[in-house]
């Protein structure tokens, strides 16, 4: 544990830290109103903390990466996942240096009781995300090391509680996205407590005897105050049904005149206590009028820091005979903080980066080139415009999700990418500096020097403040590193390619080979911006076989003798400025893509086997093919005889292997193994987009587009059973394994052959199948012992 965040020492660029709660809090304290004074543990100490659990479970060892996708619809299945993860919280051991620093630091309190509140921010919060009220509860606690050690746990846990998982899923919200910090604070007996809600027509406060907890849980109703918010007056005024009320320790009874105890719930160590009110005492307001007078002159000062519409818990701390006022919670102020981003999407690929922005509203009007090092704003990206991508610094799209073109693509060029941006290109003009966070999904405006004051930006809502104050210092996107000290596996871990210009930084990477080398992306690079029916018509097919050929032998001869499978052409339908030779339909979603193409227009697919021949003439024997899209047994069949007319079955080495996306293989598997598939890759972006009828690249149905559907997860234990029944090696080259890692042990467990991801998921994912792999062997080892 470096640091803990005191309140009155928390800074702008601390609120990812601390949370909200502590953020604002913090914010009215330094402004001199009165806070009770608390320190902050702070969000990376709970990932620091899920990070070292150890778990055998699959559910638990992939926490802090986890998106914990599962069918909330499913009480049972979600009550047992919530109980087993609050399990393995709850009887992990927070480090002692832990424990003794915070125990050292509450100790200059002299108090005996700690509260422990829940502060939250999440990285992505959707519009949903403006209430999270009981959610998330605080956590009373004796101030002596087992007591906060216990008490820590549970105020973690809660965030896998069963509705708290209901919650994060419908709010589309993953669980790392959720920063949960705990704002410690000693916690002292208080005369009353209640919260002020102001707005432009009124004021209303409600009040109860001792600590505000009564409220929160709806056991009590109340004292309710009307007041009118220029003067101050009290208009009107309703007496509540206040029965008991809450303390700590046997103390609390000092707080009421003649307070009868009801329980005291010191077991595991919390020090709340539980009080009945006398009768006499339920028939009087529990605010005094000093008491009142005080928070309405508070509140009367809040309106210069807040604003007309705000909200604040407070409670009066003290005996009978007198007492303090505190804050204890202000609601969104916004005032307090400007906006912490101005555009907000989906993140696609990962990294933070400062750049001028150039827009491109027309994606038609493809310029030549592009100024270097820019953030390109536009409203999508086809593949075509890849040789443009190498330039630019960032990305923003307006439309597409996680496995859109500008996803992928931002991904293997380790460009920074946020996609579903709605409105960028109307908010963004060329020429302003941004800053682009792909990990969070955020854009932020950043201000140019000499413009007006910071107060003037937030009333017109154009202007951030500066991100730069706000996060650490930005830094480049680097490769993928791992530690020469790894853990053997024993499935295979491939690379999915495109770029030669990314050889040299993959093939050092403990890969297995290139499981998809996208040859659309590939040779975007040579074809000058013309369809290869272009070259071939004009009498270039000689230079163009070279050009390919060339392309081809840099993957080979850089990985061999490790496999490279070489997955032929599948043009998408939006290549609109190489398809002026295509004859596919303008408005089919689909197109005559993949292998039914072959059958429309051969001469390209036979110029791409004579390239994969010349490879092999060059020597290398380490190249397969992967045949796209294919619908129907008949079109592989084709293709099968065009392969082995090219002699590339000549090399014992060669395998044909096709992809399996298109839902009907799911029923003829069988019938193309018996025409000579040697082994099958699941391209889960296209299977998902068939099976649930979801565009993959319209980013507003991204919640739909889930790999981790089970109708999905059911087609992949499919098709892994059945190749394993055929005897054929089965990977899996889509990017739902990237994205959710957590799928990983059930792939290991079905058998999976291989796994191909992006070269900057290699890390996660050769973590993940080693852990998946240990898991069956543990699992397998006790099954016997016992």
């Amino acid at each position: 544990m470096d640091k803990l965040y005191w309140l009155d020492q928390i800074k702008l660029q601390d609120r990812a830290k601390v949370g909200d709660k502590a953020f604002y809090l913090s914010r009215i304290m330094q402004r001199g109103y009165p806070v009770v004074p608390g320190f902050v543990i702070s969000a990376e100490i709970l990932r620091q903390f899920l990070e070292n659990l150890n778990s055998s479970e699959s559910l638990v060892a992939d926490l802090p990466y986890s998106s914990l996708h599962l069918d909330v619809a499913n009480w049972r299945q979600l009550q047992q996942v919530a109980s087993r993860l609050r399990q393995e919280i709850l009887t992990a051991t927070v480090p002692q240096e832990w424990v003794s620093t915070i125990f050292q630091a509450a100790t200059e309190w002299q108090t005996g009781c700690l509260i422990l509140r829940p502060t939250l921010v999440v990285s992505t919060a959707t519009p949903a995300m403006k209430n999270i009220s009981g959610l998330l509860e605080s956590v009373f606690c004796q101030c002596e090391p087992e007591a906060i050690a216990l008490a820590l746990k549970r105020t973690w846990s809660q965030i896998f509680r069963a509705r708290s998982l209901l919650y994060w899923q419908r709010a589309g919200i993953d669980l790392q996205q959720i920063n949960l910090a705990v704002l410690v604070q000693p916690i002292e007996n208080a005369i009353a407590s209640g919260l002020l809600r102001a707005n432009s027509s009124g004021w209303e406060i409600e009040a109860t005897w001792g600590l505000g907890i009564a409220i929160a849980q709806g056991e009590v109703q109340p004292d309710i105050y009307y007041i009118q918010q220029e003067t101050g007056v009290v208009l009107e005024q309703q007496l509540g049904n206040k029965m008991l009320a809450y303390g700590v320790d046997d103390a609390a009874a000092g707080a009421f005149s003649q307070a009868v105890p009801k329980s005291v719930l010191t077991a595991d160590h919390t020090c709340l206590s539980t009080y009945l009110i006398p009768s006499v005492q339920q028939k009087q307001y529990a605010l005094q009028e000093e008491y009142l007078q005080q928070i309405i002159a508070l509140g009367t000062q809040l309106v210069s820091e807040l604003g007309k519409t705000f909200a604040i818990k407070w409670t009066i701390t003290g005996q009978t005979t007198s007492g303090k006022l505190y804050i204890t919670q202000v609601s969104t102020p916004q005032s307090l903080i400007p906006p912490v981003h101005f555009i907000r999407g989906i993140g696609a690929a990962g990294g933070r980066i400062v750049a001028t922005a150039v827009v491109i509203i027309n994606p038609q009007q493809k310029p030549e080139q592009l100024p270097k090092g820019v953030i390109l704003v536009i409203p999508a990206i086809a593949p075509d415009w890849l040789p443009l991508l190498q330039q630019v610094a960032g990305i923003i799209t307006e439309q597409g999700g996680l496995t859109s073109h500008a996803a992928i693509l931002a991904r293997e060029l380790g460009i920074a990418a946020v996609v579903n941006a709605t409105s960028a290109t109307s908010l963004i003009q060329t020429g302003e500096r941004l800053v682009l966070d792909g990990d969070k999904g955020e854009v932020y405006r950043i201000r140019p020097e000499g413009e007006s004051g910071r107060r003037g930006e937030m009333e017109r809502g154009k202007v951030a403040e500066n991100p730069l104050s706000l996060h650490p210092p930005i830094s480049p996107l680097r490769p993928p590193t791992l530690t020469s000290h790894l853990p053997m596996i024993a499935t295979q871990l491939l690379v999915n390619l495109s770029q030669s210009s990314l050889i040299e930084q993959v093939q050092s990477l403990p890969v297995d080979g290139v499981g998809l080398l996208r040859s659309e992306l590939m040779v975007l690079n040579i074809l000058s911006g013309q369809h290869p029916n272009s070259w071939i018509l004009g009498g270039r097919q000689a230079e163009l076989l070279e050009l390919w050929s060339k392309q081809i032998m840099q993957f080979t001869r850089a990985f061999a003798p490790r496999p490279v499978f070489y997955r032929s052409l599948d043009w998408p339908q939006d290549l609109t400025s190489l398809s002026d030779n295509l004859q596919s339909s303008p408005k089919s979603m689909l197109g005559e893509r993949g292998t039914f193409s072959y059958l429309q227009n051969p001469a390209v697919f036979e110029l791409e086997l004579k390239a994969l021949a010349s490879v092999q003439q060059a020597g290398y024997s380490n190249v397969n093919l992967l045949l796209p899209f294919v619908r129907t047994v008949e079109e592989f069949v084709f293709c099968r005889r065009k392969v082995e007319q090219a002699l590339l079955t000549e090399v014992s080495q060669f395998q044909l292997w096709m992809m399996a996306e298109v839902p009907s293989v799911l029923f003829l598997l069988p019938e193309y193994v018996k025409a000579g598939a040697a082994g099958i890759s699941i391209g889960t972006n296209d299977l998902t987009q068939l099976l649930l009828g979801v565009d993959r690249e319209q980013g507003k149905l991204a919640k739909v587009f889930n790999e981790c559907h089970p109708a999905v997860m059911s087609a992949i234990a499919q098709l892994i059973q059945m190749a394993k029944s055929a005897g054929i090696p089965c990977s899996i080259c889509g990017q739902a394994p990237a994205l959710y890692p957590e799928i990983i042990d059930k792939l290991v467990e079905w058998g999976i052959t291989s796994i191909s991801v992006e070269p900057e998921a290699v890390k996660r994912t050769y973590q993940a199948i080693a852990r998946a792999e240990q898991r069956l062997i543990l699992a397998a080892a006790r099954q016997k012992l016992y």
